[in-house]
């Protein structure tokens, strides 16, 4: 139709492969790339240290000459993962190794501590817990390390905490 101009159809694996390569060599990380209504997008990205405004804005531009005026219109959306929402990424839980964070259980528990260890397929939280040594009168708070399955997880977060 178009002779000399690409025309680019807008989808979520476009978005994200485009955002991938402007990655690649940084130390920032996809989180998140949805299309919403009237094809808006929304993109989230993250990083150990924080996400920095000018860093969105390159990432925004470069998509934006990616996809080019040409075709689709859409509304480009780009942003840091919210900082006290649900992790999306293994890699979140990844940087936060040594914080604490509150995890919610499929079966309802909420547990409060220090993210110990992550993998693939699983999480270890140490939490605190009142437990009665053999021989006392009363019980002492003791740290616990509860291992989880990721599919026992409904939600990780980040607490932040103002101490």
């Amino acid at each position: 139709m178009f002779k000399g101009i690409e025309v680019i159809m807008i989808n979520k694996e476009t978005v994200e492969n485009i955002a991938q390569e402007w990655l690649k060599g940084k130390d920032y990380f996809l989180v998140d790339v949805s299309l919403g209504e009237d094809n808006k997008i929304s993109v989230e990205i993250d990083h150990q240290d924080g996400v920095w405004i000018d860093d969105c804005a390159n990432l925004s531009r470069f998509i934006e000459e990616k996809l080019g005026t040409e075709g689709e219109d859409y509304d480009l959306e780009v942003g840091s993962a919210g900082l006290g929402q649900p992790f999306k990424v293994l890699r979140q839980y990844e940087c936060h190794v040594g914080k604490e964070v509150e995890t919610l259980t499929t079966d309802g528990r909420k547990l409060k501590g220090i993210l110990k260890e992550v993998d693939a397929e699983h999480v270890v939280v140490t939490v605190q817990q009142k437990i009665k040594p053999e021989g006392a009168k009363r019980p002492k708070l003791t740290d616990v390390d509860i291992c989880l399955k990721m599919n026992e997880i409904k939600y990780t977060k980040y607490l932040i905490s103002f101490k």
